[in-house]
């Protein structure tokens, strides 16, 4: 039987500890191919480079780690991965391990969940993958999940243009409660800016905020994460608000 082709890509970098814990997680599970930015690329939603070249590299590290890096986009690592890098098409698309959950409106930012949609928009299985810290220590239950979804999806037909995005919680494999399949949630972050004035009284800014949740339910992939369970939601990018769309039809009326 052929060993499953698997693309593995982040948004935290080739360098990042939860890129190498998901390559040695997906070893169990098939052939991993490793492409990923050759820096971090958090919050870079689905931007892909326009204005100027993509370099690649080929990476190799200790105990059989290798790949490429990307100069680029997370979406950009799917793109060239799957056009120009690969001999075939990859059976399974898995983008993570994400340093921090990705839940909620934060969807629309992460660079971990748009390298996996740029693959589930090509047709191919797709799954993102967050632990919901920024510890690094431990990836036990992540690796765990990330290797049964993978087996599952790649058993299961899914939607074309779906993927899964998971966030596990930082605990014990032993202390988590389950899987939950669940909704995105509400939860966002209210926008602060810190006003800074550099040595030559320039004026600049950091972000920074605070998270707010008006979810009540663990239907709702955050407070899945809050009571101590895994969360798994399908996720679909066709943005048209079918609610509305009669409605907006009286305007030619």
């Amino acid at each position: 039987m052929k060993s499953p082709r698997i693309l593995v890509t982040n948004d935290d970098g080739i360098d990042s500890p939860g890129i190498y814990a998901l390559w040695k997680a997906m070893s169990k599970v098939g052939t991993p191919t490793i492409i990923a930015p050759r820096t971090e690329q958090s919050a870079s939603s689905h931007s892909i480079t326009l204005n100027k070249p993509l370099f690649i590299n080929y990476i190799s590290r200790n105990y059989g780690f290798e790949g490429w890096s990307v100069d680029g986009t997370p979406a950009d690592c799917t793109k060239i991965g799957i056009n120009e890098v690969l001999k075939e098409r990859p059976d399974l698309i898995i983008s993570g391990i994400n340093c921090g959950a990705n839940l909620g409106v934060d969807l629309i930012y992460s660079g971990t969940v748009s390298a996996a949609a740029e693959g589930a928009l090509m047709g191919i299985p797709s799954i993102a993958i967050s632990l919901a810290s920024f510890q690094t220590d431990d990836y036990r239950a992540s690796k765990i999940v990330a290797i049964e979804v993978a087996e599952y999806v790649l058993k299961n037909k899914m939607p074309k243009g779906t993927l899964l995005n998971i966030n596990v919680p930082y605990a014990d494999p032993k202390d988590i409660k389950g899987k939950l399949i669940t909704r995105q949630g509400s939860q966002y972050f209210m926008d602060e800016f810190e006003k800074r004035i550099d040595p030559r009284k320039n004026t600049y800014y950091w972000i920074k905020g605070k998270k707010v949740d008006n979810d009540n339910s663990i239907e709702y992939d955050g407070k899945a994460i809050q009571n101590n369970y895994i969360s798994i939601t399908p996720i679909s990018f066709n943005l048209t608000d079918e609610s509305y769309l009669n409605d907006l039809k009286k305007i030619n009326e």
